[in-house]
């Protein structure tokens, strides 16, 4: 039993790394996008990648914020930005709003699954738990939008994005429900949230519109 505990941790901890890593570079493109300096760079990838699971600690009073525990998780967007602004600047790559979706997808998956498995951990009730999966894997991609002066991605293309991760989010609780392992609801969630938010943007799948 402790080696299947360990080893669930290791899959969370891998999981919140790939989130991190996939909404930074998300955040990077972004600001690059803007033309920001690099304190811009550094600022608009921190608030994608944790401007999520911050909220969800604020609203389910858990302290101190993950990434206040975790200072080695700063240095590392840190030098996460720095290299990929080498690397832009470098091989000259002209980030396109195209380019930045697909990282914005994983991580939309990632961060819910971790959300939700959060919240249960503090005992908060299905619906609950569901929305704050959704608040850790949309939020963040907000704050980046609007410091950068735009409409949220999540609100302005018509294509499926929260819904993604709602669904997402009671897949999770649906396969605990039916006794699934916690790690096989994990991965569903991941699944489910970022491959339903990937054939949107394949498909082009569109939510109805405001009409004038």
């Amino acid at each position: 039993m402790q080696a299947i505990h360990t080893w669930g941790e290791a899959l969370r901890l891998l999981l919140e790394i790939l989130a991190t890593v996939a909404f930074a570079l998300s955040g990077v493109m972004a600001a690059a996008r803007k033309k920001l300096d690099a304190v811009g760079v550094c600022v608009v990838a921190f608030l994608a990648a944790f401007g999520g699971g911050t909220l969800r600690d604020l609203l389910l009073d858990q302290r101190p914020f993950f990434w206040v525990g975790h200072v080695d998780w700063l240095w590392g967007l840190l030098l996460l930005c720095v290299l990929a602004m080498l690397f832009m600047r470098g091989r000259h790559f002209e980030p396109t709003e195209r380019a930045m979706l697909w990282p914005d997808a994983l991580g939309l998956g990632l961060f819910t699954s971790i959300g939700v498995d959060r919240a249960l951990d503090s005992g908060s009730p299905a619906l609950v738990a569901v929305l704050m999966g959704l608040i850790t894997g949309v939020f963040g991609g907000v704050l980046r939008d609007v410091v950068c002066n735009e409409i949220p991605t999540a609100f302005r293309d018509h294509r499926p994005y929260a819904i993604c991760a709602f669904l997402g989010g009671w897949t999770y609780i649906g396969l605990l429900q039916a006794q699934a392992p916690a790690w096989a609801a994990l991965l569903a969630c991941l699944l489910v949230t970022a491959g339903l938010r990937g054939l949107a943007l394949w498909r082009n799948w569109q939510l109805p519109a405001w009409q004038e």
